[in-house]
C-alpha cells in the first residue's frame, strides 16, 4: 500500500521555494463550490486549513462524496493531463485557506527546471496512486456491506 504524501513537504526545499514563489493565498467560505466536473482545469491548490470534499454528480439531484481532503493535501491534478478538465467537483466542507497555483506558470517553471518538473509529476503520481488505493478500499467495503444487506 502506498503512503499518503503531502505535495509541498515532499519537495526538496529549493524546489519547494521555487514553486511557492508562484503561490497565491486564497480562502473559500464553507459550502463554496470550488470547481465543477467538466470545467477548465487551469489551476490547483494546496490546502492550508479546512476541509474540501471531492464529489461526483450521479444524477440531476445527487452528488456522492468520493474523497475528503484536509491540510497539506493537493486539490486538483487535472491541470497536468489533457483535456485539462476537472474529473470531479470540489466543495469547501468548512472554511478553507489554501495556496493557489496557476497551471500555466507552474508548467513554465517545470520547463525551465526539468528536475523540479519530474519531482513534481512523480509526487502528484504518488498522491494519485494513494487516492486510488483508498477509493478501491472504500468500494470494497461498500460492496461487502451491500452483499450482507446492510446497504
Amino acid at each position: 500500500m502506498t503512503k499518503a504524501i503531502k505535495l509541498l513537504t515532499a519537495l526538496p526545499p529549493p524546489q519547494r521555494e521555487r514553486l511557492m514563489a508562484l503561490a497565491r493565498e486564497v480562502a473559500f467560505p464553507e459550502d463554496t463550490r470550488i470547481f465543477e466536473a467538466g470545467g477548465t482545469a487551469d489551476r490547483f491548490w494546496v490546502i492550508r486549513s479546512g476541509a474540501v470534499t471531492l464529489d461526483q454528480q450521479v444524477d440531476e439531484l445527487h452528488r456522492i462524496t468520493v474523497a475528503s481532503l484536509g491540510a497539506g493535501d493537493l486539490l486538483g491534478w487535472s491541470w497536468l493531463f489533457p483535456p485539462y478538465q476537472w474529473d470531479f467537483g470540489a466543495q469547501a466542507f468548512s472554511p478553507v485557506r489554501a495556496y493557489e497555483f496557476e497551471a500555466a506558470a507552474v508548467l513554465r517553471l517545470c520547463d525551465e527546471d526539468p528536475r523540479l518538473g519530474l519531482t513534481l509529476v512523480r509526487n502528484v503520481a504518488e498522491i494519485l496512486a494513494h487516492r486510488l488505493e483508498m477509493t478501491r478500499g472504500q468500494l470494497l467495503e461498500q460492496y461487502a456491506l451491500h452483499r450482507r444487506g446492510v446497504l
